[in-house]
Parts: C-alpha cells; structure tokens; sequence
C-alpha cells in the first residue's frame, strides 16, 4: 500500500513536470550487494532512479563526509540516504546531509522539527514510521527501546509518547535490563541481542519488533523470540517497510524540491540610513554601511544555493539555469533610465537608478533590481571616478565595485589579446612555412594518430570539404585548409588594455628579429572597447556567447572575404576564458537592495548598456509587479536609442517606462552657460538662480523627450537636485517637461536622502508603467545601412543629412556584398552634444552629419559608423584621479575613491 501510494503520488509530480526524473543518492561504506538490490527494486516499482555511492568497507568518517558534501552541492539528486555500519551513524555523518535532502530524516534539524511537532516541515525516519505501521492501539502500554539509541531511537521515543505510550529506553548491558523487560508491553530492539540474555527475561505475550540496520542484510536476529510465549513481528517485514518508507520520503521531498524551485515571495530585509548633513564622500558613506553578507540577500529574494558562486562577503556570480527553473514566471516591469546630453561631470542617471529601487523596494515594498554596468578601470583612476551611484544612493562596497569587481574585464581583456596573438602569429606562419609544414603542423600526428579538431572539422566544412580522414585531403584541399591569406591592411581587431593610455593609440609589432621582418603599425583600445564587451552585454546563453565569438570578423582575406575567430581556431578557447564572465554579479545598495552588475560597453564606442541576461535573470526574480531598472550612458540620443534599436531588438524585451535624467547645471549650459570642466569651480552662473539660462537650455530637456517619444514609452523625467538648485529653477524645469510630453516630471533628492528621496520618482514611474504602450523600433533591418544611419542622423540628432566619406561608402559596399547589411546600426559619436560637435550645446540644427569610417562587429551583430574622429582609446588628463587614491596598510582600506 505504501509503495502504490509513492507510485501515484510521484506519477501525478510527473505528469505536472514532464521532464522530471528525481534521483536518490544511497551513500553505502560495505560491500553487502542485497541492500543495493533491495532499494533498486522498491525504487524502480515507485518510479524513482537510485544512484548508489559506494566507498570501500572501512572508509574513515572524513571520507564519508566528504562525499555526502559533494552530493549536498549536485543540483541533479534531490535526496540522500545513508547505508552505513552501525559505528558510523555518528552526529557529525548524520548532520553533514543537508536537512532537504534528508530523505532518512536523521538529521539534527530534521528530528527538532519533528520533536517540535512541525511534521508537515520535516521527514520521519523510515525504521521509525515501519515500527509504528507495525504498532496498534499503543494508548496505556509499556514500550522498552533496548539498544536502540541515537536518532532513530530519539524519534521513535516521540512518535510512541505522542500515541500514549509510556516509553523506556536502555543498552543491553544495563543491570536494569531484566527488570524492565518483565514491565515491558512492547520491545523494540535497536542491535542484536547479546547471547547471555535469555528469553526467560521477557514475560510472555510481549510484543518484540527489530528495527536493527543488520536487518536488511538478511541475518535473523530474533531467534530467541520464536516462541508461543511472545507475539513477534517477522523482521524482514520491518526491513521492507522501512525500505517503502524510505521511498515514500523520497517522492515527498521530491514535491518540496518542486516547489522550492518555483518563484518565492521576498522575505527582504532592507537596510536603515541615516543621512548626515553636510553629506560625507562617497566612500565615507560606503564603509559607514555594513551590508548584509551576499548568500543572504541571494536567500531572501528566491535565489537557491546552488544558483550562487559566491566571491568573498559581498559578491556572487548567479548562474545561467535560473533562467530554466523561473521560465514560466512572467517577468516584472522594465524601465530604462537615460539622460538629456551631459556635461563632462555626468548627470547622475547611476544614482538615480541606485535611488529609484531604494525607493521602490525599502520604502514602497515593491521588489526591484538595479541592471549596470561594470565601470571601466579607465575612467576610475582617469577624470570621472567611479560608477557606483553617490551619496546616499550606491552600490555597496563601492570600492569593490569599482576595481576588479569578479574579473569579468580582465576575462574580456585575456580573450581579446588572445585573439590578437592568433592573428599575428597565423599571418608570420603562413608567410613562412609550406604548405605541407603548415599541414603537418596543423594537423600533427598524435601517438601515431592523426585527426582534425572539432573546430577544425567545421572549418573544413565551410570549405566544402567533406572529409574527416586527414590523409585523404588533396594538395588543393590542403592549401585551401591552411591558408588563412590575412590581409594585414584590414585588420581591425585589436589589442586592449584596461587603462587610459595614449601613446598606445598608434603602435607598431613585430619589430623583434624572430619576428623576421613582419611589421604592421596597429593600436590599443581600452578593454570596455572590445567587441567582446558587446558580446558579453548581448549574449542570450553561453551557447549564444560562443557562436557570437566564432562569428567576430578579424580581418579579410586578400580576395576580401571576411577572417573569422572561428576560421582561426580559437571559438572555443575564447568561451573557455569567459565562462564564468557570462554569469551577472550580485551586489547590493545600501538599503541591502538586490543590484546585478554585468557588462560595461561604452556609450559613444559601442552599445552602451548592461547585460540582456542579467536584465532577463532579475525580471524573473522580481514577480510580475516588480521592477527592473536598468540604466544606458551617456544622452538619450546615444545610449537609450541603442538600448531600443540593439538591445530590445536582441532580448525580445518590450520596456515599460524611460526614466530621462535632468539637472538644472546641465540645462544652464545647453541654454548658453560657459563650458564646465571637471575638477574646476562652478562659474556663479551654475550656483546662483538664473530662470533665463534654465529655460533656454530645457530645449535639450525637450528633444530628448521628444526622441523618447519616437519609440512610443511613456517619460518620466528625473530633476537630480543639488544643493545650488532654486525652487524656482526646479519648478520651472518641471513645468516644461510636462508641457513637453512627459507623464511626469519629479524632483529628487536620493543623494542627500536615500531612497526616502525618490519616492515620489518611484511612484510616478510606477503609474506611468501602467499607462498604454506603443513599443516600436526607429527603422527595419531591411533598409539600407544608409539609409539606416540616415534615419537615426534625422530623427535622433536633428541633422540635416548625413556625408559619407569614400572610405566609409567603401566599407558600406563592402559589408553589405558580404552579407551584414540586416544588421542594426551602432553610431559612435560624440555624447556631448547632439550633433558631431562636442562644443554645440542646446539642440543644433542645420548641421550635416560627418560619417568618417564604417566599421562592423558581426559577433555583437551590429554596424557601426564613425562620426567625424572617435577615439577608443582615452588619454590621461594632468590630474587624474589617481593622485588621491590610497590604501592604508595597516587596515587595508581604500582611500579617495569617488
């Protein structure tokens, strides 16, 4: 009855979840192969697949320990169960087996629950379920436990006194032993019976059952008890239901792993501020939080612990099957937070975000997820500092955040200068060797055999060459196999590093002997630069990730047809390097609010915005009414356009609300103020009310609107106050915004307040999400990439029309001759004005649009025009941050961070 109810109960899990197989882990230490068969076959009449660990008869506790930990952390096995010697069955085994996958409820957590009488939140061990099956009408009676300590015994004392037993219990050497055998109802005997205790000592009709663990190996214990004076119960009765009971447990914990697997409410606990005035540093504020340890924020927002890696207190990597496990859970509210055209300080669009969900999740209780970017250690130690957020509106600890973070750049940086290496060192062995060398070295004899690579099968393949035998290649097939034919002129990859150095803009390798006389100039990009970057931020799975890095186009070769990674061989060791890159980071703010922070492309140079699996991963954690605030650099104009028309187009995900960033000094300088540099004082045009100048410069305030609009999501638009802002001034910015367009327009105050200062933003944003959406793409793929460019020179910036220089018209012909017309376009301009000119503020007109170079990254899978000179590789000013960076050595804090 048992085993046929465990059979149905687990069909009916089966049928709700096709692809569940639940398996059971039996770790065993003896070399007895009939306990083995007797939990394979009750398992197989339930259903159930037992997966048997078996370690050498004489295997020390530690090692049992161990492998009970390895199976702990297997995500595949979904209960463990132990078939031990007796001596083995020690507190420090027992409790080693995580309490839910406890199937023999053994545990120390498990028997509290039990004691506690929370039976619906625990598992019963099965020998002690098979003696009460076996117990009737318990109520008055006597019951002697005789050697039957430890938890099965403790668990058996409780489930006899809860049926109104009165219960004893003691070894077979106690000098009591007689005596409460004589009082003794019932007898449940734990180890086998000693040969000098007689019969004689238990008074007739006594009721004696086994729950000894020897049972189930077959030896019959209960000799002494075949007699007509005393009732018995068989023991391979006792053996067997155990065995069924076990099961049982099994398809119950079975049920509960399901449902610890589907979503959970948060069980959050938010973090208090208490903001100082004059606001500290940054970094003051940062060190003065203690954020809660980062295995516990996972916990508390439905994370399990096996979709953590966790780096030190703060940090973990959340993996990628997440997204398998909450795939029927309908995403929450995604709303983008872009900018009007910034000064050269920045605008505040982090912190604003940073605010935003402080407000959504501490204040109003409604879940929310932070998406950024990983900053670049360029600009940290260059002029702009980090990109935490600020004040009282961060991500904590800041200085974690803004450094090495979880090495996810210094992956990208590893696997771009790989690729690097590759071409280089391909194109001197192509112009030195045969192409019989180059065969033979290719394809080398290994242990006196010789076979192509997988991935160069593939290559083989898109050669048209259908053949797997090495040996069967003809001299024509060989050459076209080994011969690269690298243009050099036409390389485009190039070597990067993650610091603003300048005189790497323009270098010149291969000008060691060994490098016999192959000299090419070439140059250094910052790392954030790197196609590989865009990848990462685009990549929908590590499946994904791979065949985009097998699609980079390096090169061409010199017919003009495009060099891939995947024709140089390198696909998979590029993936290999970012494995665990691919994986967002779990950080918090510092009201302890769940922040992912994944990629780091910039604006101007490349897309510009954090992960589409990181953004996907936390719309599933956050519910259907939660919230997802996700931020793209620099303007509107820049970033957000490409969050649209690249991100959106990549993810399918449909935003609910753009959140546009706005400050009075920004709006006074569009409106004619005198230039702004970071490091100097504000001119007393910034600090002192000027109505005029703000009302001025709301005409970019109002176009960004203007191009929100054209993609069809409500605006809200976002006044980051500062202190030498006038309520006038902020009255009138908003009055304009809303006069414009916008559905609202709120001022805020998160970075002297926390999220207590944006509020009033949260629920604005949180109606507007509400509101009808007309989600659509600027332009179709089909078109021309001219006419492409066009449209976005048009619509997005104001331009006139757009110029093409003939080597930009060149490289446009070329790339759509090879295939990569379809793909969406990626302007790389200035961020400083809408125009190609960083000094035109406002929003200038007339202008014609310079495209001086067309470029493509066909793995990230977009065009990209260069408007007049865009540099990729920053320089260092003549103060750079890093003159007040420090560490104490005493206490290891950093110091000057911002």
């Amino acid at each position: 009855k048992i085993t046929e109810n465990a059979k149905k109960s687990l069909a009916s899990l089966k049928r709700e979840n096709p692809h569940l197989e639940p398996v059971l882990a039996i770790v065993q230490a003896h070399n007895d192969n009939l306990i083995q068969e007797i939990n394979k076959n009750f398992a197989k009449e339930v259903g159930l697949r037992v997966v048997h660990v078996c370690l050498p008869e004489g295997s020390s506790k530690d090692e049992i320990v161990n492998e009970i930990l390895r199976l702990n952390e297997d995500p595949k096995v979904q209960g463990l169960a132990l078939d031990l010697p007796e001596s083995l069955y020690s507190s420090k085994i027992l409790n080693a087996v995580k309490p839910e996958k406890d199937v023999d409820g053994l545990s120390d957590v498990n028997l509290g629950r039990l004691v506690r009488g929370h039976a619906s939140d625990c598992l019963v061990p099965p020998t002690a379920c098979a003696v009460m099956e076996l117990l009737e009408d318990l109520g008055g009676k006597t019951v002697l436990l005789v050697g039957a300590g430890g938890a099965v015994g403790a668990a058996l004392q409780h489930m006899l006194q809860r049926e109104g037993a009165a219960t004893m219990s003691c070894p077979w050497r106690a000098p009591q032993l007689q005596t409460k055998l004589q009082h003794a109802d019932v007898v449940v005997v734990g180890t086998t019976k000693p040969d000098d205790v007689p019969v004689s000592w238990i008074k007739p009709g006594t009721t004696i059952i086994s729950c000894s663990h020897d049972l189930l190996s077959g030896k019959r214990l209960l000799y002494f008890c075949f007699t007509e004076k005393h009732n018995h119960a068989a023991e391979n009765v006792v053996g067997s239901l155990a065995v069924a009971m076990r099961m049982q447990n099994m398809v119950k914990n079975t049920e509960r792993w399901i449902q610890s697997q589907q979503y959970r409410k948060w069980d959050l606990r938010c973090l208090k501020l208490q903001p100082l005035s004059p606001v500290p540093s940054d970094i003051e504020i940062s060190r003065a939080q203690s954020p809660k340890a980062v295995d516990v924020l996972a916990k508390e927002i439905g994370l399990l612990t096996d979709e953590i890696e966790i780096y030190g207190q703060t940090k973990a990597k959340v993996r990628l099957s997440l997204l398998e496990r909450l795939k029927d859970q309908p995403d929450g509210k995604y709303v983008l937070v872009a900018g009007i055209t910034p000064t050269p300080l920045g605008e505040g669009k982090s912190t604003v975000t940073i605010g935003l969900v402080q407000a959504l999740t501490a204040h109003l209780n409604i879940n929310s997820f932070a998406c950024l970017r990983q900053p670049s250690q360029g600009p940290t130690f260059g002029v702009k500092g980090g990109a935490a957020g600020g004040g009282y509106a961060q991500v904590i600890p800041m200085e974690e955040f803004n450094l090495h973070l979880t090495g996810d750049i210094h992956a990208i940086t590893a696997a771009n200068n790989l690729l690097a290496a590759a071409i280089d060192a391909r194109i001197l062995h192509e112009n030195t060797q045969s192409d019989k060398a180059l065969y033979n070295r290719l394809v080398p004899v290994v242990n006196g055999e010789r076979g192509f690579s997988a991935i160069q099968l593939a290559r083989l393949r898109r050669l048209g060459i259908n053949k797997t035998d090495p040996g069967t290649l003809t001299e024509e097939e060989i050459s076209k196999f080994v011969r690269l034919d690298i243009d050099p002129s036409t390389i485009t990859w190039q070597r990067v590093v993650d610091t603003n150095d300048r005189f790497l803009r323009k270098i010149t390798v291969g000008q060691a002997n060994t490098e016999k006389g192959f000299v090419r100039q070439a140059q250094f990009d910052i790392a954030v630069a790197s196609e590989i970057m865009a990848i990462l931020a685009l990549s929908t799975s590590l499946q994904d990730m791979k065949e985009r890095l097998g699609k980079m186009v390096v090169a061409n070769d010199k017919k003009g047809e495009p060099v891939t990674a995947e024709d140089l061989g390198v696909t998979g060791a590029l993936a290999v390097l970012m494995k665990d890159a691919i994986k967002p980071t779990l950080m918090q703010t510092l009201e302890g609010t769940p922040v992912f922070v994944h990629g780091g492309p910039f604006a101007n140079i490349a897309h510009g915005n954090s992960s589409v699996l990181a953004d996907k991963i936390a719309l599933k954690l956050v519910g259907e009414k939660g919230f997802v605030v996700t931020e793209a650099g620099f303007g509107a104009d820049i970033g957000m356009e490409k969050f649209f028309n690249i991100k959106c187009r990549v993810s399918g995900l449909v935003p609910s609300v753009v959140v546009l960033v706005a400050t009075v000094r920004a709006l006074k300088m569009h409106g004619g103020g005198p230039n702004v540099s970071a490091g100097a004082p504000l001119k007393k045009e910034y600090t002192e009310e000027n109505l005029q100048l703000v009302a001025d410069g709301c005409c970019n305030l109002q176009k960004q609107i203007q191009i929100t609009q054209l993609f069809g999501v409500p605006v809200v638009v976002a006044l980051n106050v500062f202190k030498t802002d006038s309520p006038a001034e902020v009255d009138l910015v908003c009055k304009i915004a809303k006069e414009s367009g916008a559905f609202d327009a709120v001022p805020c105050n998160h970075w002297s307040a926390g999220g207590r200062g944006a509020i009033k933003l949260a629920q604005a944003v949180e109606k507007a999400a509400n509101q009808k959406n007309s989600f659509k793409y600027l332009y179709s793929l089909e078109l021309p990439i001219v006419e492409k460019i066009r449209i976005i020179a048009q619509k997005v910036y104001g331009a006139q029309d757009i110029e093409l220089s003939p080597a930009a018209q060149s490289q446009i012909d070329r790339y759509t001759r090879q295939g990569f017309g379809n793909l969406p376009i990626c302007m790389a301009k200035t961020h400083l004005s809408l125009s190609h000119q960083p000094e035109r503020k406002g929003v200038p007109t007339g202008f014609v649009l310079p495209i001086s170079d067309v470029r493509a990254s066909i793995g990230a899978g977009f065009v990209y025009p260069l408007v007049g000179t865009m540099s990729t590789m920053p320089g260092l000013p003549t103060r750079p941050c890093f003159y007040d960076i420090d560490l104490d050595p005493v206490t290891e804090q950093v110091k000057g961070l911002f």
